[in-house]
């Protein structure tokens, strides 16, 4: 039987590693052909697109900065050249760092807002008209649970995030009603051979730590679902109740 997302095309930035690769397994999975961004994980991101077409889908595997105006442009390009269409597009790629915000540098600052603000915009943008040729059209970008809660040793990352939210709800507004826009904001997701993080699991209401294949699914519902756009999906637990 095909799967949900037969026919579909979709990008996952960032999608090589971690979560991204979590994300893409499950859209393959569905029925989706995927392209893969990254940027220094060669071997991870043309292992997984061989993966991919194991399964049945098509897969391509493109390297670029998504902070970088010109390689995105680059991207869609060949996007645009090889598949003719886009459908989906999961705005991933993002770096976390702490640092005490009395030292927190220029260069840091630039870096994280780079790399996970302004790569969604530039990538929301580029993708806009695509998306709209599709006449079913999503974007989810991948905030955080620090979007939401303060966390002083993470500051740049914190505000970052915020502006992923904010930026998801006014694209959702701007793209409407051609393209739905949402977010997926996940809490701590663990992946195997990484220590417990015991500080999460004792505040969480669920007192455990999240799975890469818990924010697949959020992305898989909120890309398939008509009637919701706007909204930032929490997948955390229920530690942004504590």
């Amino acid at each position: 039987m095909p799967g949900a997302l037969a026919g579909r095309v979709a990008l996952v930035t960032g999608g090589a590693k971690r979560i991204g690769r979590s994300i893409v397994e499950k859209l393959a999975a569905e029925g989706a052909d995927v392209i893969i961004n990254y940027e220094s994980s060669q071997a991870e991101a043309e292992s997984l697109a061989s993966d991919v077409r194991k399964l049945g889908s098509r897969a391509l595997a493109i390297p670029a900065d998504v902070s970088k105006k010109q390689e995105v442009q680059r991207m869609f390009q060949t996007i645009e050249r090889e598949f003719s269409r886009l459908d989906i597009l999961i705005n991933n790629a993002g770096m976390f760092f702490a640092a005490d915000f009395a030292e927190l540098t220029e260069d840091q600052w630039d870096s994280i807002m780079a790399t996970n603000l302004k790569a969604q915009f530039l990538c929301a943008q580029a993708a806009a008209p695509l998306l709209k040729r599709s006449g079913r059209g999503r974007i989810v970008n991948i905030s955080s649970l620090g979007g939401m809660l303060p966390w002083p040793k993470f500051t740049a990352y914190c505000v970052s995030k915020a502006g992923v939210i904010m930026l998801t709800r006014c694209l959702a507004r701007a793209l409407a009603p051609e393209i739905l826009v949402n977010s997926v904001a996940p809490g701590t997701i663990q992946f195997p051979g990484e220590l417990p993080d015991e500080d999460y699991i004792r505040r969480a209401p669920l007192h455990c730590t999240g799975k890469g294949s818990d924010i697949a699914g959020a992305v898989f519902y909120l890309v398939t679902s008509d009637f919701v756009t706007g909204q930032i999906l929490a997948v955390d637990g229920g530690r942004s109740l504590t």
